[in-house]
């Protein structure tokens, strides 16, 4: 089954911290890109025009010194290897083409011969007139030069941006941790409570925002722990005072019924015994229960558990009503010293030896096996319980698909001891290697 997708905190800040970053990023690189053409077109109109101004003056020196003036003697003298970034031409006043560099087309410049500039498909000249207005010069700048110079300072600042992504989610993944470390040690506190576990959440050190989170969870608490103390309260108390009036209408009965002849009153008498007997066995489990609900089951110090489990085995073995049905045994060298009291764990294992007497073939044997890692094993014969059923039948009060009697506390009262034990207790049906059958492990820290 595939795992249910959980919802994060911290993952949707990564995300919209990093996309307003890049967003706010990309912005100002279009904001920079447009600047930077405004001044990089100033730039480049203030270079082309101090170029054209100088340019002129040598030119008409070199003029003045030569007789030949045909553009195509010139313009085999400008043999440049490289590639002009800027190309020129020297027109008289009809416009033909007096001198030009290398990269110039033999045919006038697409601009008028008026000082100042011009902007064509491809370029963007400046022209410069002599002092006698008999010569005029035209420098050409290619619009790809500045586009592309324009197109390098935008990568420029692209190349930045590739960098801080993962730096930016890393540091986001970082900060954002150490901001909701306070609320993931609140969320650990707070699911660690349950019925064993009702101290106050510790808020003091928690920031101003989450104190009241805690203080109303510890208002909760407060209220849980006096409504279970009131219900232990009362079942203990129900449940000593009811054994004595019990153990008494019980011995009367049985009196009663034996001093009946064979008859009505005498099956009569006979329920009622059944029903006393039930009703004793209620309250030596709600007994159970509160002793299981007051922490029983932990201990400090290391017991041997294997002589209780003895003596219990042995208890239901001498009983007539378990008809020989118990079956005992312990692999060699198995033992069974674990930090866990001695009453918890004869409650524990007289309970799951009881359930699985109750609830099995009555036909068949029970097993009860003490493996050498110290597992404990009592698997009972049976129709298979249904998996969505087991998980149920250790709550309180909750019982599978039989016509045994029982209270539904069995499973229940074992399982709140064994954790209390720091142990699991694992059910299992069918039981191992087999096709049938309940199977109750026990498993205790060593």
């Amino acid at each position: 089954m595939r795992k249910k997708y959980e919802r994060s905190i911290t993952r949707p800040l990564i995300l919209a911290l990093t996309t307003v970053m890049v967003v706010f990023w990309l912005a100002a690189i279009g904001l920079s890109f447009r600047v930077m053409q405004h001044e990089f077109a100033e730039i480049f109109d203030s270079a082309q025009q101090e170029t054209t101004q100088r340019l002129l003056a040598l030119i008409l020196d070199d003029l003045n010194q030569s007789t030949e003036t045909d553009p195509r003697s010139v313009a085999i003298l400008n043999t440049a290897a490289s590639r002009e970034y800027l190309t020129y031409q020297v027109r008289d006043a009809s416009g033909r083409v007096v001198l030009r560099s290398n990269d110039a087309a033999a045919e006038p410049f697409d601009a008028p011969l008026v000082t100042g500039f011009h902007d064509t498909p491809n370029a963007r000249i400046y022209t410069e007139m002599t002092a006698d207005g008999s010569l005029f010069l035209q420098v050409a700048d290619r619009f790809t030069n500045r586009r592309e110079a324009v197109r390098e300072s935008a990568v420029t600042l692209l190349i930045p941006l590739i960098a801080l992504i993962p730096v930016s989610i890393f540091a986001i993944w970082f900060l954002v941790g150490r901001a909701l470390k306070p609320i993931d040690t609140l969320r650990q506190d707070i699911g660690a409570k349950d019925s064993g576990n009702m101290a106050a959440v510790k808020g003091s050190d928690l920031p101003r925002e989450l104190k009241p989170i805690a203080h109303s969870v510890n208002l909760l608490l407060s209220r849980l722990r006096a409504a279970l103390e009131a219900e232990r309260e009362f079942t203990a108390n129900s449940a000593h005072e009811l054994r004595t009036p019990i153990a008494g209408a019980l011995a009367q009965t049985q009196r009663l019924a034996e001093e009946l002849p064979p008859g009505i009153a005498r099956t009569r008498a006979d329920q009622v015994e059944t029903s006393l007997v039930n009703l004793g066995r209620l309250t030596e489990k709600l007994l159970q229960l509160s002793r299981a609900e007051a922490g029983i089951g932990g201990s400090a110090t290391a017991a041997d558990l294997r002589p209780v489990l003895d003596m219990i085995v042995a208890d239901f073995q001498r009983d007539s009503r378990t008809q020989g049905r118990l079956l005992y045994s312990a692999r060699p060298g198995a033992t069974l010293i674990r930090n866990a009291d001695m009453d918890g764990f004869g409650i524990v294992t007289r309970n799951l030896i009881e359930n699985a007497l109750v609830h099995g073939d009555p036909g068949l044997p029970v097993t009860v096996t003490l493996e050498s890692d110290g597992i404990i094993r009592i698997i009972n014969d049976g129709p298979a319980v249904r998996e969505m059923d087991i998980a149920a039948l250790k709550k309180r009060f909750r019982r599978g698909e039989t016509s045994a009697s029982g209270s539904g506390l069995g499973l229940a009262i074992a399982d709140r001891i064994v954790s209390q034990m720091g142990g699991t207790l694992e059910l299992l049906s069918p039981a191992s290697g087999e096709a049938t059958g309940f199977e109750a492990r026990i498993s205790l820290p060593g």
